[in-house]
């Protein structure tokens, strides 16, 4: 079965499970008919990831803030009655 792996074959063939990856895509590989793993291409790998792009750099990469104009009315948009309780 094309993309199915028993772990010992795949263990046994390792260079062709790799190869498989590279032509077919992800390989699933089973130990004692349960799926366990699945081999994937390092671009893919990487894409799932997202690596290169952490959060912090991405928060970082933000425009400027402080240069955008934004008018805003003094106004509150609603009183807010502070009575005094006794």
């Amino acid at each position: 079965m094309h993309g199915h792996w028993q772990l010992q074959e795949a263990k046994q063939h390792f260079s062709e499970l790799i190869r498989s990856v590279e032509t077919e895509g992800p390989q699933v590989v089973t130990r004692h008919g349960e799926e366990v793993a699945v081999v994937v291409d390092i671009a893919e790998y990487r894409r799932l990831r997202g690596a290169g792009s952490d959060f912090k750099r991405f928060l970082r990469s933000s425009p400027d803030f402080d240069l955008l104009e934004i008018d805003r009315s003094e106004i509150p948009a609603r009183i807010v009655d502070l009575g005094e309780s006794e």
